[in-house]
């Protein structure tokens, strides 16, 4: 993290004190009344911690940037591949194969400072007026293969393949 921390131009004073904030905490579980033995944090961030969405948005920011770095990917509004919005993330490509190599790098960068892209949680979707785009119906990446959708939700607004805004004005008539 403080490695991010500082690429982000973070002053090290105040790297230094987040490193110290980080370390050596320890934390209990409450079940009803009964509240465990203390336990050290070895990894991750603290819940409930003021300083935890911060850092988190800075890591995933540090991830993206990686995935940037292809620019053979599609522009949207003159920027390219990734939308982020706290732990939602869209990948975008103009192909199966451009969006296979961005999310690859994703993956690999999002290990690579020890966050974890969920596989069962992660979806994919072609949105194009050629109908014979991307038959491939999942993508293989690692061992984590990701399912091919026809729609999602995405900050509460729904997106089809067909780029119809059908779906979403039913929705919002309900």
């Amino acid at each position: 993290m403080s490695k991010i921390l500082i690429e982000f131009g973070i002053p090290r004073k105040l790297v230094r004190l987040v490193k110290m904030s980080l370390t050596e905490t320890y934390s209990r579980v409450r079940v009803g009344k009964n509240v465990s033995g203390r336990f050290p944090i070895r990894n991750g961030l603290k819940q409930g911690d003021a300083l935890t969405p911060m850092l988190f948005n800075f890591a995933l920011k540090y991830a993206t940037r990686k995935v940037q770095v292809n620019r053979d990917g599609l522009k949207l509004n003159g920027t390219h591949q990734v939308l982020a919005y706290a732990d939602n993330v869209n990948i975008l490509g103009g192909s199966i194969h451009t969006l296979k190599e961005n999310a690859e790098a994703l993956v690999a960068a999002t290990r690579e400072i020890g966050l974890e892209v969920s596989a069962d949680k992660t979806k994919y979707m072609v949105m194009s007026r050629d109908q014979n785009a991307g038959r491939v119906q999942s993508v293989r990446i690692d061992n984590s293969t990701f399912e091919r959708v026809q729609e999602f939700k995405y900050l509460g607004t729904t997106l089809t393949n067909q780029n119809s805004i059908a779906e979403e004005i039913k929705s919002r008539l309900r």
